[in-house]
């Protein structure tokens, strides 16, 4: 079994993220008092940051 491509995963994880951020339940648990203390855009961040990586580790070097 092969893994995944990983720029391939951090964009699933991405669109999961926005998906799981304008879910109806999840505002209501926002409206409701949830205060994680780390929430959506923390991960969102820090799989940009992956995603930077990522890129900078592919450019060949000059």
């Amino acid at each position: 079994m092969s893994n995944p491509n990983l720029h391939q995963l951090v964009e699933q994880a991405q669109n999961l993220l926005s998906k799981i951020a304008t879910h109806p339940d999840y505002k209501q648990l926002l409206e409701a008092g949830y205060q994680p203390d780390l929430n959506i855009a923390d991960a969102q961040t820090a799989l940009s940051y992956l995603q930077w990586e990522l890129e900078r580790n592919q450019q060949p070097s000059l």
